[in-house]
């Protein structure tokens, strides 16, 4: 992986982990956010967190869009560690 997209995946990962702290009080389901998601399609050889992260983030319900949120993101941060990326 190029120096370029290893500063693409950190900065991505600050960001949902950014969303997912404030996602306990409100929606996340930014533009920023989906950019980010986007951008980390290329590095997550299965879509499920990816998709689950967006879902959860426009979610009504408090707790369940925090939990949602948090339990996609660590499916991430996991499929990138598989893919050697982080």
């Amino acid at each position: 992986m190029s120096r370029h997209q290893r500063i693409i995946v950190e900065l991505s990962l600050h960001i949902l982990r950014a969303a997912a702290a404030r996602s306990g009080k409100g929606k996340v389901d930014t533009i920023e956010v989906r950019l980010v998601l986007r951008c980390l399609i290329a590095h997550c050889p299965d879509r499920w967190p990816l998709d689950m992260f967006w879902s959860s983030a426009g979610t009504d319900h408090d707790i369940g869009r925090a939990q949602g949120c948090t339990a996609a993101l660590n499916g991430i941060v996991r499929q990138l560690k598989l893919n050697a990326t982080v």
